[in-house]
């Protein structure tokens, strides 16, 4: 993503601070993602899995193949989450909000593919604690840690 403090040229060559092209795209996409939603009716669910999927196959090879196992793994840690895209990306929901995401490289222009949890997602330990992960290889380890928050995630407990 581009700095925040440096100005970008907008409509007419003015300079304003703002959200990047990325960015902007993000936000056009989840428009769309909303208009979609509301228009599948009873096969949502159906469509926005084949949605996710899609989205997944787009990727660049390297981060694709991580995409592919990770959403296979969130699907078999939490059943009862329903794949949907969130501003553009691959994501997995309860009860209609976010639990986790994933995040390709090129979709921001970051240096690696991410995973990554909202607030929703209750993975509270202590006073501070990661949410986002970069993944540059996916390992046995990291599938059953990754595993093992996923499963939190969906926990029903309070937030403490």
């Amino acid at each position: 993503m581009k700095d925040p403090q440096k100005a970008t040229t907008g409509k007419g060559g003015s300079a304003y601070e703002g959200f990047s092209e990325e960015e902007r795209a993000a936000m056009k996409e989840h428009a769309q993602e909303l208009k979609a939603s509301a228009r599948r009716g009873p096969r949502s669910k159906v469509d926005a899995e084949a949605a996710v999927v899609e989205k997944i196959a787009e990727m660049p090879d390297a981060d694709r193949v991580i995409a592919e196992r990770l959403h296979a793994l969130v699907k078999a840690s939490a059943p009862e989450l329903s794949p949907k895209l969130w501003y553009g990306m691959p994501a997995y929901a309860k009860d209609g909000k976010v639990v986790c995401f994933i995040q390709c490289a090129a979709k921001f222009k970051t240096r690696y593919l991410t995973i990554g949890f909202s607030d929703s997602a209750m993975l509270d330990d202590g006073t501070m604690w990661p949410t986002v992960f970069a993944v540059t290889k996916l390992t046995a380890a990291h599938e059953k840690t990754l595993s093992a928050l996923v499963k939190k995630a969906v926990n029903d407990n309070p937030v403490a």
